[in-house]
């Protein structure tokens, strides 16, 4: 059962200069995503579509960033494909558990001027 679908789009020059701070960067990607986002040519392209889904996410949850919930609880990771996966960890976690979701579906794109993403979470 579908419990909730989640869009965003974002600017990537926006993101671009904002990930210019060591400490946006920190407060809103794990380290598993800064490394990752470093090593490609565009990093901000991929910055972006991270950020994107992070705000789907809490759009598709319907509760929004609240509630101790963090950003950078909130990981974009890559299969061996290249697939992208979501996964919580800490307070963000716990409240995924509460409301019975098991599956989170996510989708992302960019291009030079725009990332976007779609998260769907099922339960």
């Amino acid at each position: 059962m579908i419990i909730g679908i989640g869009t965003d789009i974002v600017e990537v020059a926006r993101i671009a200069k904002s990930i210019e701070k060591i400490s946006f960067k920190e407060k809103v990607f794990s380290k598993t995503e800064i490394v990752y986002c470093e090593t490609k040519k565009n990093k901000a392209e991929s910055f972006a579509a991270r950020f994107a889904a992070k705000e789907a996410f809490f759009k598709a949850l319907g509760t929004g960033w609240r509630g101790g919930m963090a950003f950078n609880e909130v990981e974009i990771k890559n299969d061996d494909l290249g697939k992208p996966t979501l996964n919580v960890v800490g307070k963000t976690a716990k409240i995924i558990a509460k409301n019975k979701i098991k599956t989170i579906h996510v989708s992302l794109s960019h291009t030079k001027e725009t990332a976007m993403a779609m998260v769907v979470l099922e339960g």
